[in-house]
């Protein structure tokens, strides 16, 4: 068994090795029309596939002595000595580089033909095309970045609002880090006195008592618990709130979605059934990267189109972290208003009671009677009346007033959710230990599975196929 267990180790570190030494590159911009493209390298050929392609204006080849300078130059075709762009040309020596391996990056005009071009040169003399998050991937494992801020990195670049990039970029500096490694080193104590209470009885070592393992503890619980109160602000900030306008048609969803967007995004008629199909929009509500959906009015109709709209209605409904439902105050209620309010009674949600302009003919405490815990506010979204009231209703309800404080840790990805879920369960399960007197060495086992949990979230003890997952969610370039 143990030489099957090193065969596999040994192929995976041997894979490892290949892959790791192998020069990647890829575009690091948007494809698309711009002022700057960049193509980026990374790996020992760096450098020398670089002096292949590159002619400077005023020196013939890059060498070390040019390390993170930008040269002038042009990038030709050695095979028919074509001029492919003029660029900028920047090659930086390992280790202080982001991938910690000497890195090439070329600076050409922006656009699909030229950063191509200059790309397929590149792979052609000597480099291979980087997978998504390699270079990333690549900073991890020479131990620049830790996986926790390997992953803030993606976050960054798909950050909403100033405040989902802060708690982003408090994570890259490694302070959610420093956090769980805080955690770790109490549970390593824990294990290490354990360890030597059982290996060592007869030696003149302090023993830890079970009161001192209880109170260490209860410490790495309460720590683990305060972390995993942030996780649901956390996922605000990180992947936006799913805000879903219901209503039965021609009640002002659409004007709504206008007015939260401050544009005419969505079209808005008299007709009842204009809107068909989903419309969605990201706005910031102070700190909130709020994605409105605009829905099809719920109703019975013959429209095959206008069918598929509000069954996709009713699907969203089922994905939303937030329901605005919108009555209109101008008519009575309807059966499809006693539908949305089936809906929304178990949900959260905030109801509008619109179109307040009019001559009311709605019976607003029939209303509370049916969902008496919702708050209901009153709009005139036509006039503007009640906007203002619905953006700080939405901020009340997920962040009590107060959306961040600058000292918080904020728990923004799953998978770091989930671990720290697990953790609290070993190392609950580990105080139950403690406190029925059970010996040691089973006590360990759910220590050590704490601080194992733990680890998974900073790279320690994650497994391979974990960060296979992880890095193909990054774009190609980082």
């Amino acid at each position: 068994m143990k030489n099957w267990v090193s065969v596999i180790i040994f192929s995976f570190m041997k894979g490892l090795v290949r892959i790791m030494s192998d020069t990647i590159a890829a575009i690091s911009t948007a494809i698309g029309e711009a002022g700057i493209g960049i193509v980026r390298m990374s790996g020992k050929e760096s450098l020398d596939i670089a002096n292949k392609l590159f002619k400077g204006k005023k020196i013939e080849k890059l060498t070390e002595s040019y390390n993170r300078r930008l040269v002038y130059g042009h990038i030709i075709d050695p095979k028919n000595s074509e001029i492919i762009d003029e660029v900028l040309i920047a090659f930086m020596k390992e280790p202080y580089t982001y991938t910690r391996e000497n890195m090439v990056e070329i600076y050409c005009h922006g656009g699909i033909i030229p950063v191509r071009r200059i790309l397929d040169l590149v792979l052609e003399y000597g480099s291979r095309l980087a997978e998504p998050g390699e270079f990333t991937k690549r900073a991890f494992l020479n131990g620049r970045l830790d996986l926790a801020q390997s992953e803030a990195v993606i976050d960054l670049i798909r950050a909403k609002t100033d405040k989902s990039y802060k708690v982003s970029l408090d994570q890259l500096e490694g302070n959610l880090s420093k956090k769980i490694e805080e955690i770790r080193n109490i549970l390593l104590e824990m294990i290490a006195h354990i360890e030597a209470s059982i290996d060592f009885p007869e030696e003149d070592i302090e023993e830890i008592t079970y009161e001192e393992l209880e109170e260490k503890g209860r410490i790495v619980y309460e720590k683990i618990g305060k972390l995993l109160q942030t996780a649901d602000r956390g996922k605000i900030l990180r992947d936006g709130l799913n805000a879903v306008i219901l209503g039965k048609p021609n009640v002002g969803k659409s004007s709504l979605l206008n007015a939260i967007l401050r544009e005419n995004r969505a079209i808005v008629t008299n007709i009842p059934g204009t809107t068909r199909d989903i419309i969605e929009e990201y706005v910031n509500i102070d700190g909130i990267p709020l994605k409105v959906i605009d829905t099809a009015g719920i109703r019975t109709t013959d429209d095959i189109v206008e069918k598929i709209g509000v069954d996709r209605a009713k699907e969203m409904v089922d994905k939303a972290d937030l329901i605005i439902a919108v009555f209109d105050a101008s008519n009575e209620l309807t059966e499809e208003d006693y539908q949305i309010i089936d809906i929304v009674k178990n949900r959260k949600s905030i109801v509008l009671l619109n179109k307040t302009d009019l001559p009311n003919k709605y019976d607003e405490n029939l209303l509370k009677e049916l969902i008496p815990d919702k708050e209901i506010i009153v709009t005139s979204i036509i006039s503007g009346i009640g906007i203002d009231r619905l953006e700080n209703a939405i901020k009340k309800m997920f962040y009590s007033g107060n959306l961040l404080v600058e000292s918080d840790i904020l728990i923004t990805n799953l998978r770091h959710k989930n671990q720290l879920i697990k953790a609290k369960k070993n190392i609950e399960e580990g105080i139950n230990g403690i406190t029925s007197n059970m010996p040691l060495d089973c006590i360990e086992v759910d220590i050590k599975n704490c601080w194992k949990n733990l680890g998974e979230i900073s790279g320690d003890t994650v497994g391979e196929d974990i960060l296979d997952k992880i890095f193909s969610e990054f774009c190609i370039g980082k």
